[in-house]
């Protein structure tokens, strides 16, 4: 018998699952079962695909047991069971982000904390919420020897060879006193029934029962030992839609998701014709913990026939939509499909489409409920930016799903389509202002002259919109600008600098360039400036910020790339600037280009890389003022 340790992880989870975790405790046994389906659904690919397991004898199906008087309750499965190695990865270690990222999502609310577990892989280990003790016996298909994992959840597990006579495995929870419940048979039944009718193999429960038989001193008990079938067994996308009832659809997606809430929606397809596929889609309330991981998890299962084939291939659904949950059931991919088939297989390239326009046409439709996109928009419209940027085929309809905050809308997100209605007839663009803070955005000079001519101006507060909108020229024909263009500026019909202006400032601006040298790629005067003394406008030469940022983190590729520098625009109109004209000391003048070019920069978000000279150069003005 060989003993082992449980990751630092596991030992925090299983002490976290132990002694926090009571309500819904229920869901051990659905994550059980759902562990076991999935061990049937790969035993079952590998007796069509693999020549070894090809003639093995295998009816799948899910066993229950349970032993009122030990307080035992035992699941078995006749899958793909376990090796010694498996055992040990699987049930001694979790992936240490996962674990992590359960651990930090922790609120102390133990209703919430409880519906947590099964979205971070670690479902095995919420049985021991109600036993005291667990062995696990199990023999992997094709292989000889068995092994048992023992463990009372308190930092260690044995692992020891034993028998068995078919592969697969049983996991034997001795149940805690106060768990006496989950040895009933109508608690069990009910269970099953809630969170795991449509698993799609057949789940027995066995069980004893005693009768009575004759009458007087001739009547004896006898025990009997039954079964019986408690769930349908039924793939439940594979049922017409008329026969499905919406509870029936919300609970198999808590099933398929572990999401203990609701789905918003769901889109049920069946296509019959040249291509015949199944497909099930769901659009969650809340975005999975992953959903911004580059490790992120599919959400999507890919049967063949109702044969399960895969749930690890990102390429079922665009990257943009892997918020989504579901199944797709092809008829006509063959079952031995490979994953480098699957991403150039032209039968999944055209359910894929099919399924997309779909899901977006669904999307579109929550729209006529405001409460219920904008609900659904906080969660996942960065993902769909994504797709304006990915998925050229979709990108006016993506455009259409966008949502911004804007100069007259500063409290209510506002689409693309809105802000066209409220546009003046003579208005020639469509404006928009980019930032990466949304509360610095609204009070940016840059929109002081948009403000004064009543020029709406959508505000794009996200770091995404810097890589996304720019690639974006037009909406229904109507132009894209950013404020700070070329074309935008003319568009304002603002009156242009007169020549006997830039000559009074010239030495100025070369002062300035002077002064604040590679800090910025030019100074100029600005026609747009109001209130404001100063203003950093991005290079239309240079890649933006965001995009900086980008190639920054992708690493070998962007380790290179020079950071972009910005324009810095003065107001020739501020009394800043007429004093400034006035002034002898050139040093002095200097320190104000300094603090000008930073305050510009305070205003638009950026961090300023000596806080400390700011502060200096700030205070010695300050005393000189005084």
């Amino acid at each position: 018998m060989a003993k082992h340790t449980f990751q630092t992880e596991v030992n925090q989870l299983l002490d976290l699952m132990i002694h926090s975790l009571y309500s819904h405790k229920e869901i051990f046994l659905r994550e059980l079962v759902s562990n076991a389906s999935d061990a049937l659904d790969k035993l079952q690919y590998l007796t069509l695909t693999d020549e070894k397991l090809k003639n093995l004898a295998f009816t799948p199906q899910i066993d229950i047991t349970f032993d009122e008087q030990k307080n035992i309750l035992t699941i078995s499965d006749n899958g793909i069971g376990m090796s010694e190695k498996d055992l040990i990865e699987n049930l001694g270690t979790i992936a240490k982000s996962g674990t992590k990222n359960f651990l930090s999502k922790m609120s102390g609310d133990k209703k919430k904390d409880s519906a947590l577990i099964g979205q971070f892989g670690v479902g095995f280990y919420s049985a021991f919420m109600v036993a005291s003790k667990i062995i696990v016996t199990t023999k992997k298909a094709g292989q000889k020897q068995a092994y048992a994992w023992i463990s009372e959840g308190s930092g260690e597990f044995e692992i020891e060879k034993c028998t068995k006579d078919s592969q697969g495995s049983e996991i034997k929870l001795y149940l805690k006193e106060e768990e006496k419940e989950f040895t009933s048979r109508w608690r069990i039944q009910e269970i099953i029934k809630k969170y795991s009718d449509h698993i799609p193999f057949p789940i027995f429960l066995h069980y004893t029962e005693t009768k009575s038989e004759g009458e007087g001193e001739a009547k004896k008990e006898i025990i009997e030992e039954k079964s019986e079938q408690i769930n349908k067994a039924s793939a439940l996308w594979r049922i017409a839609k008329k026969d499905l009832k919406e509870e029936e659809y919300k609970e198999f997606y808590k099933n398929l998701s572990y999401d203990s809430s609701d789905p918003l929606c769901w889109i049920h397809t069946k296509v019959e014709g040249t291509l015949e596929y199944t497909t099930l889609f769901y659009l969650p309330q809340n975005a999975p913990f992953d959903l911004y991981r580059v490790d992120y998890k599919s959400g999507v299962k890919l049967y063949v026939k109702r044969v399960f084939i895969t749930d690890d291939d990102k390429e079922l659904l665009p990257p943009y939509l892997r918020f989504v949950r579901g199944i797709i059931d092809s008829e006509d991919l063959p079952l031995n499909v490979s994953r480098e088939i699957l991403q150039q297989n032209k039968i999944l390239s055209t359910i894929k489409s099919a399924s997309t326009k779909k899901i977006l046409s669904e999307i579109e439709s929550l729209q006529k409920d405001e409460e219920k996109y904008e609900k659904f928009y906080k969660e996942f419209g960065r993902c769909l930016k994504e797709g304006v940027y990915s998925d050229f085929e979709n990108k006016e309809k993506l455009l259409e799903l966008l949502r911004f905050y804007s100069t007259q809308s500063t409290d209510k997100l506002t689409s693309f389509k809105s802000y066209k209605e409220r546009m003046p007839k003579e208005q020639k663009a469509i404006y928009y202002l980019q930032g990466e803070d949304l509360e610095l955005l609204k009070s940016s000079p840059l929109l002081e002259t948009y403000r004064q001519k009543n020029i709406e101006v959508l505000l794009f507060g996200e770091e995404i919109d810097g890589i996304v909108m720019p690639m974006v020229s037009e909406f229904d024909k109507t132009p894209l600008r950013s404020i700070t263009s070329k074309e935008a500026i003319e568009e304002l019909g603002l009156s242009e600098i007169t020549k006997e202006t830039t000559e009074k400032f010239t030495p100025l601006l070369e002062l300035f360039k002077k002064a604040l040298g590679e800090e910025v790629s030019e100074v100029r005067l600005s026609q747009r400036l109001v209130g404001a003394p100063s203003c950093l406008v991005e290079n239309p030469d240079e890649p933006n910020n965001a995009m900086f940022k980008m190639m920054r983190q992708m690493g070998a590729m962007g380790a290179n790339m020079p950071e972009p520098k910005p324009i810095l625009e003065l107001n020739p109109n501020h009394l800043i600037l007429e004093k400034m004209l006035k002034i002898d000391n050139e040093d002095r003048k200097t320190q104000i280009a300094h603090l000008l070019l930073e305050e510009a920069q305070l205003l638009e978000g950026s961090k300023l890389k000596n806080i400390n000279t700011f502060v200096e150069r700030l205070n010695t003005l300050l005393q000189e003022s005084l």
